[in-house]
């Protein structure tokens, strides 16, 4: 379910002094902005004009803290960037976006706007971001400290060895060995086996 609202309700979901440069590139590109509810896949989404009369449009989970509200904004806020200066003609990860991504991030770091952790953890971010910042798992690590804590929740990396677990969509897995950098863990109902993030967050369950 998407949330239309006035644009100066965007200042209630951002760090505060960002939002009048983040609304610079809202009013320049002529951004449709929409904030929805939680989504189990994705944290934000970038759409580029598409022929029928649309604009560029971005939508970003509602429930993200302030912070992993803001670096979402900037990486969907790339993706629009990227577009208007190559089209479709590059990858949507490649150098072209990192560039664009860590140009915006520079204009937000250094300026008070994010606690000492996380701008550290940006910083380094910035030399080679990732496609996600679920997949930088050192950011990750320290946008989650600010989250809301819920009861029973942990990374996969927090989660004793064998202890069974439960994934957003309701599977029960039970916890295996790190292969790399990623956990094996099997599906309880079908002894499938997964390979996990250390930082994809569950829910501890009981044996039954």
């Amino acid at each position: 379910m998407k949330q239309e609202a006035p644009l100066h309700a965007l200042a209630a979901y951002l760090p505060d002094g960002t939002f009048e440069p983040v609304m610079e590139f809202i009013r320049i590109f002529k951004v449709h902005l929409t904030i929805t509810r939680e989504r189990k896949s994705i944290l934000g989404d970038y759409r580029h004009p598409d022929g029928t009369g649309k604009g560029h449009r971005i939508s970003i989970n509602g429930s993200l803290n302030r912070y992993s509200f803001l670096i979402t904004l900037l990486h969907e806020l790339a993706h629009l960037t990227t577009f208007n200066k190559h089209g479709n003609r590059v990858p949507a990860h490649g150098k072209e976006w990192k560039a664009e991504f860590t140009f915006i991030l520079s204009g937000f770091v250094g300026k008070n706007y994010l606690p000492p952790d996380i701008e550290l953890a940006v910083r380094q971010s910035m030399l080679n971001p990732a496609a996600s910042s679920c997949a930088d798992e050192d950011l990750l690590r320290v946008l989650s400290r600010y989250d809301r804590k819920k009861d029973n929740h942990f990374f996969v990396e927090q989660v004793p060895l064998h202890q069974l677990f439960r994934t957003k969509d309701g599977r029960i897995f039970k916890k295996g060995e790190k292969i790399r950098k990623r956990y094996r863990c099997e599906e309880v109902a079908s002894k499938r086996l997964y390979l996990f993030s250390p930082v994809y967050e569950v829910e501890l369950v009981t044996e039954s």
